[in-house]
């Protein structure tokens, strides 16, 4: 009698499941994207050895979008946005299959120096140059790659760059003060601003508002609302009401791989891999 329930258990639990299985194999998990700005095609990378912390990812990235990349640590966000701008290269031994293409380039035949200024970066944690005034971290890239400028160009460019973040009404007075004297929030943005500087046409920001309060934070994300008008942006983050909130596609990426990508709407409501599923609910990660 005991084996008999345990059985009819079991059938119930097939049953239930099966749906899924059959919805998941109609679906391709991972969308197309017409005409993207950006085309990643089986693209690997190694930090050394074998092992590689992303394993054959292809994607087509929507151009003035913004495309969250989520999943629990380790699993390769980070990694990815660094090879989108060849970043990841900086440490030792590493090396990568595949490819990216932004419009018609191989990024891998491009010069870094050329594709960091088509596609910008902000880390983690706001890092203004310590020893530069606001004005020069502004124009940091500029500075630091020997690129000669009109005082009236440079003039123009801190301008147009802080009032792109809603900094300039709050440091107009102050301009050749030290960045790190701003606070954490302003920080934030006075660094997506000389990322801004270069006119990239992607902007790769690795969870800019995680060392911020929520008044800084709800600041960055209403700022990056608004500057998809002009930049594409992609956004590595572990907080999926961010993700939720402001991205209109989303990655969510497990163990190296890409499980799911599609618009953000669509993966928060109706999943098509269990992984992500699973992950959205709290399950793990």
């Amino acid at each position: 009698m005991e084996s008999t329930v345990l059985e009819k258990k079991e059938v119930e639990a097939e049953v239930k499941a099966q749906p899924y299985k059959v919805n998941n194999m109609m679906q391709n998990p991972i969308e197309k994207i017409e005409s993207p700005i950006l085309n990643i095609d089986k693209l690997s990378v190694s930090y050394g050895g074998d092992k590689y912390s992303i394993n054959e990812v292809s994607a087509g990235i929507a151009k003035n979008k913004i495309t969250a990349i989520m999943g629990p640590s380790g699993c390769g966000k980070s990694t990815l946005l660094r090879a989108i701008n060849r970043m990841h290269e900086l440490y030792p031994d590493t090396h990568n299959k595949g490819s990216v293409y932004l419009a018609e380039e191989d990024i891998y035949k491009m010069n870094p120096i050329l594709l960091r200024r088509k596609i910008g970066m902000v880390f983690q944690r706001p890092n203004p140059f310590p020893t530069m005034s606001i004005y020069d971290n502004v124009i940091a890239g500029y500075l630091l790659n020997g690129i000669k400028l009109k005082r009236s160009e440079k003039d123009a460019i801190v301008e147009k760059s802080l009032r792109e973040v809603g900094l300039w009404s709050e440091v107009k007075d102050s301009l050749h003060n030290k960045g790190t004297f701003l606070s954490g929030g302003q920080q934030q943005r006075l660094c997506i601003a000389r990322a801004l500087a270069y006119t990239p046409e992607i902007i790769l920001l690795d969870e800019p508002t995680s060392a911020l309060d929520p008044i800084a934070t709800a600041k960055i994300e209403d700022l990056l609302v608004k500057l998809k008008k002009d930049f594409t942006i992609v956004l590595v983050t572990h907080n999926m009401s961010q993700a939720a909130r402001i991205s209109d596609y989303s990655m969510f990426m497990y163990l190296g791989e890409l499980v799911e990508y599609g618009k953000t709407k669509q993966m928060f409501t109706m999943p098509k891999d269990k992984r992500t599923e699973e992950y959205l609910t709290g399950k793990f990660g």
